[in-house]
């Protein structure tokens, strides 16, 4: 049954949201080609946006064309994520100064203006559900992540050209939005710059109000219905979700292991683009005036130094490393947080330089579950 609060605004329409985001304090950041790559930086008008460019995906593969079809949105997901803006690549966590003989430790005050994530694909904004669930449900929240999450407007624009390399449909989070947003964009086919949109908040009600639009009609919504339908079916790719963390649990020894690393590089790359991957180095540094400064930066389980304990990293291997990052986004990360942690966004398939498909080494060890069987420890092997 139509959504009451779905309206259909046109390309005038989505600079006006722009506008109305910008003047109620929001820094709007939003998809611009930059680099050869679609990325996220701050708009301020819709002709900012990628109309008309489009990205073609495949395992270690990435390029960008460009048409005269007027589409703002007909493009997948490129290299940045979300995650940039609420869990920021380097945060100072505190500081220590001395004056003569006192010190006085202070916490940093993270005063960045809001942001709406305008252009936020529904893989998106999963992510940023997944990543809140290890970084806001913890017994102690991440004060930086919980107050810029809190803060941010969500305009979800569902995909209507997923890559070669997406497999969301297996992760429940695509091609089209069913929540955490506050506005929800459909580029609907036909004439150019027509958008179905989708109220998810009173704040995005707020905001919608002050635009130009029409109410939807039913062959509005079939016109939806058809984008994501056809975006379904142009997914390939596939992960048993549900089977995974069994599955990769009975086989740590599995000799897929040694076949991947043979071509895995280690250079960490999956790890920075994925939207979910949040793991962190600490880092001191002192002056000669005596201020010490802690600061967090986005570190790799693919690094050597990650795992270092007392004399040595545990996981020396690239074996073991790959592992370790496959089995956890996939299988512990249930244990831990009570969900998957891979959205399916593809990100890793496709900034991979030697190309390595995590559905398809899923699927490889799958092939032959259980038929690999072993009582040699896992770690004493590694190292």
């Amino acid at each position: 049954m139509p959504s009451p609060d779905a309206v259909v605004i046109d390309a005038n329409g989505v600079d006006s949201l722009i506008t109305s985001l910008r003047a109620q304090g929001f820094r709007v950041m939003g998809p611009v080609v930059a680099n050869g790559a679609i990325v996220h930086r701050e708009i301020r008008a819709a002709e900012q946006l990628p109309v008309g460019w489009h990205d073609w995906q495949e395992p270690g593969s990435y390029r960008l064309s460009h048409g005269d079809d007027g589409e703002m949105f007909g493009w997948a997901v490129g290299p940045e994520s979300f995650k940039q803006s609420v869990f920021p690549s380097r945060a100072v966590l505190w500081r220590a100064r001395t004056d003569g003989q006192e010190r006085q430790v202070e916490a940093p005050v993270d005063d960045a203006a809001p942001e709406a994530f305008f252009g936020a694909r529904p893989c998106e904004v999963a992510a940023l559900r997944v990543l809140g669930g290890v970084l806001a449900g913890a017994a102690s929240p991440d004060p930086v992540f919980t107050r810029r999450r809190g803060t941010a407007f969500v305009v979800t624009v569902e995909c209507g050209r997923p890559a070669s390399t997406c497999f969301c449909t297996s992760m429940g989070s695509g091609p089209g939005a069913e929540a955490d947003f506050d506005l929800a964009l459909t580029e609907l086919a036909g004439p150019a710059g027509r958008f179905l949109v989708r109220v998810g908040s009173e704040r995005g009600a707020a905001v919608l109000s002050g635009v130009a639009s029409r109410p939807a009609t039913a062959d509005d919504h079939r016109a939806r219905d058809e984008v994501l339908g056809q975006a379904v079916a142009a997914i390939s790719r596939t992960l048993d979700a549900d089977a995974a963390p069994g599955l990769l649990a009975r086989n740590l020894e599995h000799p897929r292991w040694d076949h991947v690393a043979g071509r895995c590089l280690a250079c960490g790359n999956c790890t920075l683009v994925c939207p979910t991957c949040f793991c962190a180095a600490v880092e001191e540094k002192t002056d000669l005036a005596g201020t010490v400064e802690q600061t967090r930066r986005w570190d790799t389980c693919f690094d050597l130094a990650h795992s270092y304990l007392h004399g040595g990293s545990v996981r020396v291997s690239t074996r073991s490393r790959y592992r370790q990052w496959m089995t956890h986004k996939l299988s512990t990360w249930v244990d831990q947080f009570g969900n998957s942690g891979c959205v399916g966004c593809g990100r890793c398939i496709t900034w991979c330089p030697a190309g390595i498909d995590i559905t398809e080494e899923c699927a490889a060890i799958a092939a032959s579950d259980g038929a690999v069987k072993t009582n040699e420890p896992t770690a004493v092997r590694d190292r």
